[in-house]
């Protein structure tokens, strides 16, 4: 034998040979992909048009908290008064909800990139007239109010053209990918922008934080222009003409109506929230339960918990998110809910409260990626915007009767019975609600 030809057995240990090579690699791809299945999905950004629009969220998502913090401090700092406070909540609920449900008719008959486009400049308009009010030293809280209530009637009509869009960007198959991208950079922003805003408000004042949400703004302004045209399509992928007025809204409620897998998934919300979203009792809690802490400690640690664990989902959404169960996924992520809410009603320890709430955002996160998968998947497009509308109805109302109904509660039963009948409740309504409509826990996504 040629002694200058070697054979991968004669190599030295330390030579590498083609063979060596390969299998290293094909290793290191064995260990991206088992990553892969943990980690965050992020197909969805291969597409342009998708990461733009992700892209200007990053930015948005944390603006927009600095004027949620900084409306509520410049009213409770005009009127000394948290029951104003409490007012101003009412004043932009009623025109999100009007408008949401009116804006997804009209995104289901324009172009939806225009009506993006036109209401994030109404919603940029809205933040820079707020920080021109502050700037000049008015003192109206009915100002505010007025300028609160236009903001998120702008905000309402944006939401259903900005959701039922993600489906026109992204392949079917990566929906679930695409809405845990999406959500958890809005879980982060809940948490980086009130931090951000107490750091910010000592240092350049109350009326930047405005300024600031506005120049934000201008980065969707550029992502939406960008988009491709998003014109109204038949049920076939047709362009159609259509109007987009309240008789359409009553069309889209029907349409729910008939569409029981629709129906369920928005039922499944409800429950989770109205019976299983206690925020109203964190400041009970924090004062009585957790007295042993600092209690502006325990309030911001309770209040931050479900975000936190909502951003971790999104981080390991690789873990769910290729999941093809979508109807049995909500189940699953609804009575997960309910049984973390009860162990935060069991527990008398800060820390373990803290990581049950935590548990909590984690299946919250779950459960909001299927069911936004289940709405863009099932509703046909022309009725996306609808059924966005109403999405963000549910999301928007059913916290706040949660507030009614646990601040009730707390006062007859004491704050932990409350809270650890009220998870018990959702598992109980979420189990029976699987049951009678099995055909929900069977739906199988793209």
């Amino acid at each position: 034998m040629d002694s200058s030809k070697k054979t991968a057995e004669d190599a030295p240990a330390d030579e590498p040979t083609a063979d060596r090579v390969t299998a290293a690699g094909t290793a290191a791809e064995d260990r991206s992909a088992r990553r892969g299945r943990w980690l965050m999905d992020t197909r969805p950004l291969r597409h342009p048009a998708y990461r733009r629009l992700w892209s200007s969220t990053t930015v948005t998502a944390v603006g927009s908290q600095l004027t949620a913090v900084a409306v509520p401090k410049q009213i409770y700092d005009i009127t000394g008064s948290s029951a104003w406070v409490g007012y101003s909540s009412l004043a932009g609920l009623v025109p999100l909800v009007v408008f949401a449900l009116w804006g997804g008719a009209v995104a289901d008959s324009v172009d939806r990139r225009k009506l993006m486009l036109l209401t994030n400049i109404a919603i940029a308009v809205t933040s820079l007239l707020f920080w021109v009010q502050a700037f000049a030293g008015a003192h109206s809280v009915w100002l505010l109010m007025v300028l609160l209530a236009a903001q998120q009637a702008a905000a309402g009509m944006n939401a259903p053209a900005r959701s039922a869009a993600i489906a026109r960007l992204v392949p079917a198959e990566e929906l679930p990918a695409a809405i845990a991208l999406g959500s958890t950079v809005m879980q982060t922003g809940l948490i980086v922008g009130p931090l951000l805003a107490g750091v910010l408000i000592p240092v350049i004042g109350l009326a930047d934080l405005y300024l600031i949400d506005a120049i934000a703004l201008t980065a969707t302004v550029w992502a939406v222009w960008r988009l491709p045209a998003l014109p109204p399509l038949e049920a076939n992928g047709s362009p159609v003409a259509r109007r987009g007025g309240w008789r359409e809204v009553g069309a889209g409620f029907r349409y729910i109506t008939a569409q029981r897998i629709l129906l369920l998934s928005f039922l499944a919300d409800i429950v989770a929230m109205v019976f299983g979203m206690p925020r109203a009792l964190f400041p009970q809690l924090a004062d009585t339960t957790y007295a042993s802490w600092n209690e502006g400690f325990a309030l911001g640690l309770l209040y931050a918990a479900i975000p936190i664990g909502a951003v971790a989902g999104g981080l390991f959404s690789g873990t769910f998110s290729r999941a093809k169960r979508h109807g049995l996924m909500v189940v699953i992520a609804v009575c997960g809910w309910g049984a973390a809410i009860t162990g935060l009603g069991l527990s008398g320890s800060l820390w373990w409260a803290a990581g049950f709430l935590a548990l909590a955002g984690f299946a919250d996160m779950v459960s909001m990626v299927f069911r936004s998968a289940i709405l863009q998947s099932v509703a046909t497009d022309d009725m996306r915007g609808r059924m966005q509308g109403v999405f963000t109805v549910v999301v928007a109302g059913g916290p706040r009767l949660a507030d009614l109904l646990h601040g009730t509660a707390g006062s007859a039963f004491g704050t932990r019975g409350a809270v650890a009948v009220g998870g018990v409740l959702v598992v109980v309504v979420m189990l029976g609600l699987a049951a009678a409509f099995p055909a929900f826990t069977r739906y199988r996504g793209a």
